[in-house]
């Protein structure tokens, strides 16, 4: 066999090797689906809980502190919980109590730029302190002090205080290392020049084997 015949296996050999890069390429930015949203928690003791059923259902008594968080999430295994400290007395500091009504400790953390929709700058954490009727919601608490509130035809929550300004629960992807539009890591990108590299150099030296 020549060397010319020589080089044509090794070819065969190497762009099977190229595709299977490609491929790993591809899977270094494999999408993972999460959704960017309001989640709700409530505060039991010293730390947050996810709320077990939605603010339009749930009814909070005198004293109760609630969160809301925006924040990309997969799923409430995954969700984002309020930051900072929040408490009753200091929320509520100061709101006397008014017979036939309760009060209620809201934070309102709006998440990071990171989890921002394009275009869109989250304003700061606060907090506030709702005076409603007794038998009043969650989601009433929520109105009473931080309109305007945005919600889409199936009753999902999509913006407090007006934000975000458009968008609701929806899809955003991101890669395995959970930077949206990244691509495969240095490392991976380090392994395909040393495989294109050695492709290209057994090509070359069965050409000059050929030529000799």
């Amino acid at each position: 066999m020549t060397a010319g015949r020589r080089a044509q296996p090794l070819l065969l050999t190497v762009l099977p090797a190229l595709g299977v890069l490609l491929a790993l390429c591809s899977a270094g930015q494999a999408q993972a689906a999460g959704y960017r949203y309001w989640s709700f928690w409530e505060r039991d003791g010293g730390r947050w809980t996810y709320a077990t059923q939605g603010p339009a259902t749930a009814r909070p008594a005198d004293g109760a502190v609630e969160g809301f968080r925006f924040a990309v999430s997969e799923d409430s295994g995954d969700a984002s919980r309020p930051r900072g400290a929040a408490d009753f007395g200091t929320v509520c500091a100061g709101t006397d109590a008014v017979r036939g009504k309760k009060r209620v400790a809201l934070v309102l953390d709006f998440g990071t730029p990171a989890d921002a929709p394009s275009g869109e700058k989250p304003p700061a954490r606060r907090t506030a302190c709702a005076v409603v009727p007794g038998d009043a919601t969650s989601a009433e608490a929520l109105a009473a002090v931080a309109k305007p509130l945005r919600y889409d035809t199936n009753a999902l929550l999509c913006a407090i205080a007006g934000y975000p300004a458009k968008g609701c629960g929806e899809q955003v992807t991101a890669t395995a290392e959970g930077k949206p539009g990244s691509g495969p890591s240095v490392g991976l990108l380090a392994g395909s020049g040393v495989v294109v590299a050695l492709a290209a150099g057994a090509f070359w030296q069965a050409r000059r084997r050929k030529n000799a």
